[in-house]
């Protein structure tokens, strides 16, 4: 089995590493990921210039792109032989409720959904390395598990691991995505030149994180799974669309 792993911190980030390591020895494993960080690509291609990979020393292929660049160029021939599953992360930071939108770490996952098999996304929530070796003892459970799996096609797990050491764990929840408030306004600053700029500011605060959700799941010391679908169709809203046009044309 073939296991193309990627990343949105960077291919030098200690939580690919620790991926790494942690499926090196359950398959053959080919690490593709940013040649620097891109925390909040989301699921960009670059399609402006030329993609330039770059074997490392230690055997990891850095690209001046994007996540999902990683995984397109991974799936469609940079690779000798296509993958057979794709895994992202160990993500140093959450991806949680409407995080899932920004996440260069998902976005790695979903492309990943052309390989046939599960994908999986894994966050540890954290900033610091600390408790890596509890998501990837986390990560190589479930992925050596992946053909018990019974789902639909292109479905993408994203998988997020409290800051905690793997005793510490309380068990793993399946949940729905939770959801923040709005943002925080930008932060405006300038520059010695007098030029004016505007930092994104951090995510809003937790407005929907009740019980069954991935935000009260990890808040409880449990690692939080959440099956993704591609489908993003609200299907519900089609009756009380079709009166809206109806007669508009």
């Amino acid at each position: 089995m073939r296991i193309l792993i990627a990343n949105d911190d960077g291919v030098h980030a200690p939580g690919i590493a620790a991926l790494h390591d942690a499926l090196a020895d359950y398959a053959e494993c080919v690490v593709v990921a940013p040649i620097q960080d891109m925390s909040g690509a989301s699921s960009s291609l670059t399609l402006d210039r030329p993609l330039h990979p770059q074997r490392l020393p230690n055997g990891f292929i850095a690209l001046d792109g994007s996540p999902t660049d990683c995984v397109h160029l991974g799936l469609n021939g940079l690779l000798e032989q296509p993958p057979d599953m794709v895994v992202s992360g160990i993500n140093l930071g959450a991806n949680l409720g409407d995080d899932v939108l920004y996440s260069g770490t998902v976005a790695a996952a979903i492309e990943g959904r052309f390989s046939g098999r599960p994908a999986f996304a894994f966050s540890l929530l954290s900033r610091q390395p600390d408790n890596l070796p509890t998501a990837a003892h986390i990560a190589r459970l479930l992925v050596e598990r992946h053909g018990e799996l019974d789902l639909p096609p292109r479905t993408v797990l994203s998988v997020n691991v409290p800051n905690l050491p793997l005793d510490h764990i309380r068990g793993i929840r399946l949940t729905r995505l939770g959801h923040r408030a709005r943002a925080k306004a930008p932060v405006k600053v300038v520059n010695p030149r007098g030029k004016e700029g505007y930092w994104i500011s951090v995510a809003g605060d937790v407005e929907d994180g009740g019980p069954g959700t991935d935000f009260h799941a990890v808040m409880q010391g449990y690692v939080s799974i959440t099956p993704l679908q591609l489908d993003r169709t609200f299907h519900e809203a089609f009756s009380g669309l079709g009166s809206w046009v109806e007669g508009l044309l």
